[in-house]
């Protein structure tokens, strides 16, 4: 299963600059809160976990994953996917300015691992990344993701 059905049109570009970081997390969970994927609560609870323990969800230069327990708020497995031109400081003293975000909202802790497994080998490609990153448009991005 490719990815991208759980992502949908879950693609969001934001040109915005120097949001915090709550700004930020807002617009990484807009669309799955939109459509009622996940609850608002699921959105505090990253925040919430954010303000205890930092930004635990930058997971490598330029890459972020936000996201909590299903219990928090999910409704349905779904991903959204979000890219911030101008880069974001989510706090992350290891890995710098945030720029591909892919939100992660699962219903349990075991039927999300071979989306795991898909991101983990998108992740690691470098050139699908800053290609996502330098994408114009959301289909873009959707046609870099459909290989995942």
């Amino acid at each position: 299963m490719s990815i991208m059905n759980l992502i949908g049109d879950n693609i969001v570009i934001s040109n915005e600059q120097n949001l915090t970081v709550d700004n930020a997390l807002d617009i990484t969970c807009s669309k799955l809160v939109e459509q009622g994927k996940v609850d608002a609560t699921y959105l505090e609870a990253i925040k919430k976990k954010h303000k205890e323990i930092g930004a635990y969800y930058v997971l490598a230069p330029k890459i972020a994953m936000p996201h909590a327990r299903p219990e928090d708020g999910v409704n349905e497995a779904a991903l959204q996917i979000t890219v911030f031109k101008n880069g974001v400081d989510l706090e992350s003293e290891d890995n710098g300015d945030v720029f591909f975000s892919v939100t992660l909202a699962a219903l349990d802790s075991d039927s999300h691992i071979q989306t795991i497994v898909a991101l983990s080998e998108l992740f690691q490609n470098d050139d699908d990344i800053d290609a996502i990153i330098r994408a114009e448009n959301e289909s873009a991005i959707a046609e870099i993701l459909n290989k995942y």
